[in-house]
């Protein structure tokens, strides 16, 4: 996510971290570079604008506090106007006081509305919701076959919808199906088109008077930039959208819709689309984007999702087997899983301060994780026990039943054992200071 955005913004202030005075020389030349890479990532050309005179004026007119240098708060300056510019913080979603609450997704055709209304109903069902799905795209039958295969596979209720039947209909009784089955949330999947009409605009009206919902999120396309924009900003003047929705955050991504459609439509972006998973769901808090785009990582998100991935008791039974020195091949295939469905590799490392800038080159190869998985599940019950069990005639049986060299099972065994005496010393420091200095020593660089 924003990848090219934070390797052109990292580069131009890069210049300006040292300086030790802010002069209008200086400045004018990194917002010029700043303004080149904002344009670069197809931001709106007012909103950079709007930003660029919002850091200047600042950067001009503020006294530099104690202990900062002038650049690093040039930095800072630079941080809490793009925060700004996205929102200052997250918003949430409303829920109405007497449930259920309707939520209306509206966007363009392959925009990703159906996928964005499965994400919602998991994220719901995480938080102990019982979400319910209505398929109104009756223009696009694959649509409402798909949006019933994602109930079916969430095991939440979806109402029938058929292609006959009318879309104002459909959002109205599926409304009150939904009421009669005791749900929370009603998530009305509506139907798009290539590009913005009449008839459409004035369908979803329709529906929109029909179910009253508290919330009307835009579905936009994270790859379109200021198409995605200047659409939202059509649908918002017809429909009055309550926030946004970018899907698509994990691929080639420019970042352009993602920092200008809030300043556009004065509506907050509430949520982004990281993949194709139905758990692949963010909540859209701008001072983590911001602190993400300046290539100064995203912990607290990263730290989110490894609470969502990893069982809280099935974590202190494996720090207990660490201080034993009793973990197994199997335990460690289980966190390589774990940590694969947090995400991609790359992403997770970018999220680290510091690390987005070290990401640039980087050849994050997925596919090692995927032959460290073939290994140990090459192996019997026992080798994955015991790993010393493992000798040279069975290292070439698990190398061929893995599609393996012999060279790479040594490999991942050499690095199992140096593991386990890691884990072991810092599961048995008391002190987490200490512990996290032996971790960084086991982690070169």
């Amino acid at each position: 996510m924003f990848e090219r955005l934070t390797e052109k913004l990292s580069e131009s202030l890069r210049r300006v971290r040292g300086q030790n005075r802010l002069s209008e020389d200086n400045i004018a030349s990194a917002l010029a570079e700043v303004r080149a890479a904002l344009l670069e990532a197809d931001v709106h050309f007012k909103v950079v604008r709007a930003f660029l005179n919002a850091v200047q004026e600042r950067a001009l007119g503020e006294e530099i506090p104690a202990g900062l240098t002038a650049g690093h708060y040039f930095i800072k300056i630079v941080s809490d106007e793009l925060t700004a510019m996205m929102g200052g913080q997250h918003q949430g979603l409303r829920f109405e006081q007497a449930p259920p609450t309707a939520m209306l997704l509206v966007g363009l055709q392959g925009s990703g509305k159906t996928s964005t209304a499965g994400k919602l109903a998991r994220m719901f069902q995480r938080e102990g919701k019982r979400p319910f799905l209505v398929p109104a795209d009756t223009y696009r039958p694959a649509a409402i076959e798909q949006l019933q295969i994602l109930a079916r596979t969430l095991g939440v209720p979806c109402f029938p919808s058929t292609t006959e039947m009318d879309p104002v209909d459909i959002a109205r009784e599926g409304l009150a199906q939904a009421r009669a089955a005791g749900a929370d949330v009603v998530l009305i999947d509506t139907a798009g088109r290539l590009a913005i009409d009449e008839p459409l605009m004035t369908e979803l009206a329709r529906i929109k008077d029909a179910v009253r919902p508290a919330e009307i999120l835009f579905i936009a396309d994270g790859m379109t930039g200021q198409d995605a924009v200047n659409t939202a900003a059509a649908f918002h003047e017809k429909l009055g959208l309550t926030g946004h929705v970018l899907t698509k955050m994990d691929g080639d991504a420019r970042g352009g819709a993602a920092l200008s459609i809030r300043a556009i439509t004065q509506q907050p972006v509430k949520f982004v689309g990281v993949g194709e998973k139905l758990e692949n769901l963010e909540r859209f808090h701008p001072e983590r984007i911001a602190s993400r785009i300046l290539g100064m990582g995203d912990l607290v998100t990263l730290i989110e999702k490894a609470q969502q991935t990893f069982d809280e008791k099935r974590s202190l039974e494996l720090h207990q087997k660490m201080r034993r020195d009793e973990f197994t091949l199997t335990d460690f295939l289980e966190q390589i899983r774990a940590m694969r469905n947090m995400g991609s590799v790359k992403d997770l490392i970018g999220m680290m301060p510091g690390m987005a800038g070290a990401m640039k080159n980087a050849d994050v190869d997925e596919g090692q994780l995927r032959q460290v998985e073939a290994i140990i599940c090459s192996m019997t019950p026992a080798e994955r026990a015991n790993h010393n069990l493992i000798n040279n005639s069975r290292r070439i049986r698990i190398s061929k039943g893995s599609g393996t060299r012999t060279s790479d099972v040594n490999r991942l065994l050499k690095q199992f054992a140096q593991m386990r005496k890691m884990m072991k010393r810092v599961a048995t420091v008391r002190d987490p200071r200490r512990a996290m200095q032996m971790a960084r020593s086991f982690f070169p660089g």
